[in-house]
């Protein structure tokens, strides 16, 4: 009776918790598609042929993740789950970002690209486990129902 409580209180702490996150990080959002807007302005300005673009695309790559981060969030709140597949395509732009802007700016020693494809490649092999884990759940689900719906 008691844990079922605290059960109940701690699901809705975590849907405040999770809803205020959200809340921050559609403001994040929003701020950061103005400020790209501001930034494309600058290009105008002609400064060589890379110019700023470099900034666009480090913006853009940024909030692409953050729009990742908050589909895991939205998914929360539809199966009161975190689908590890959202943060794990988070992270993998997140590193596809930082290779991106370290090869534009020449910063990248060998060692670094090295291991940061070291660990794309693990974050994609997690990747692609969990989406056939969750294959596997969702046809085990279906099999399930169809061997209940038999029986009536």
């Amino acid at each position: 009776m008691i844990s079922e409580k605290i059960k109940i209180y701690f699901d809705k702490s975590v849907d405040v918790v999770f809803a205020i996150i959200l809340l921050f990080i559609m403001i994040g959002i929003a701020i950061g598609t103005a400020q790209l807007l501001v930034t494309t302005w600058k290009l105008f300005a002609f400064e060589g042929i890379t110019g700023h673009y470099i900034d666009i695309i480090t913006d853009v790559l940024t909030l692409y993740v953050m729009i990742e981060l908050s589909r895991s969030l939205v998914e929360y709140f539809n199966i009161h789950k975190i689908r590890l597949t959202f943060i794990l395509d988070a992270a993998i732009v997140f590193i596809i970002r930082e290779i991106l802007i370290a090869l534009f700016k020449h910063q990248i020693k060998p060692d670094m690209l090295y291991a940061l494809s070291a660990f794309l490649f693990v974050i994609g092999a997690l990747r692609v486990a969990t989406v056939i884990v969750y294959q596997r759940e969702k046809l085990a689900v279906e099999s399930d129902n169809l061997g209940h719906d038999a029986k009536n």
